[in-house]
């Protein structure tokens, strides 16, 4: 089966060979983008992700569009939503919809299982919504983003409610996963607001053994609305290593 990256209706094969040496980031998203678009056939209902490598699909999306594949896009952030529209992607609410029939987003980590940490760009909750309601959820990222255990190298987003911060951290602290305050990239002495009108604090969890007791643990705490722990949700993972070969990995337990 092709590869193309102008084909808006073909499913990608298990690896797509690239080879050759080691190519720049950009080339690689690129590849990953194309690959990940093939995904979406006309008509479908898509959720469409937040973050650096997500904006990529979107905007190779945006191209399929203007060339003529419909699709109807249900964006996880403001940040996705003004992408998409600029691109002429139509979209819809989560509430207008009972199912989607594909998620794609990002991960910040990935483990053998397709268990994932998420919410660096910090849209956790809304994707961790959006991403439930798909038939069909695929991560996209690079393979330097896989670990064997979750939590080896990035703290785990916790969203919590803005009334009562202090005390909600010092409940995360006390649990042994401490917490720090996430501040809007645009003014460094303002905390980062979530489009749910939540504060984030980015905990330090270590890598974690049991990523389920952790998600668990962590979601029964008063003042906390969402993790970036995504359990079980994920069902393939497109990856582009550096060679600029893109893989596509499955789950192999439920």
């Amino acid at each position: 089966m092709g590869s193309s990256a102008d084909s808006s209706t073909r499913t990608p094969p298990p690896n797509f060979a690239a080879g050759g040496p080691d190519v720049d980031l950009a080339e690689r998203i690129a590849r990953l983008a194309a690959i990940a678009a093939d995904l979406v056939q006309p008509g479908m209902t898509v959720g469409l992700g937040t973050g650096s490598t997500a904006d990529a699909v979107i905007r190779e999306l945006g191209r399929r569009v203007s060339a003529g594949l419909v699709f109807t896009g249900v964006a996880t952030s403001s940040r996705t939503e003004e992408l998409a529209r600029d691109l002429g992607i139509p979209l819809t609410s989560l509430d207008d919809l009972d199912r989607l029939d594909l998620g794609i987003d990002g991960a910040d980590e990935i483990d053998p299982n397709l268990d994932a940490i998420k919410g660096k760009g910090g849209a956790l909750l809304y994707e961790k919504l959006v991403a439930l309601s798909c038939e069909q959820f695929v991560l996209v990222a690079t393979t330097e983003k896989n670990v064997e255990l979750l939590g080896e190298r990035t703290a785990l987003p916790v969203e919590i409610v803005r009334f009562g911060w202090r005390q909600t951290a010092r409940r995360l602290q006390e649990r042994g996963y401490p917490p720090e305050l996430r501040m809007s990239p645009e003014n460094r002495e303002q905390p980062f607001v979530s489009d749910n009108g939540s504060y984030i604090v980015d905990c330090d969890t270590g890598p974690m053994d049991d990523a389920e007791e952790v998600a668990a643990a962590v979601k029964l705490l008063p003042g906390v609305a969402e993790h970036g722990l995504f359990m079980g949700i994920a069902r393939s993972a497109l990856q582009v290593d550096p060679a600029g070969t893109v893989i596509r990995r499955e789950r192999t337990q439920e």
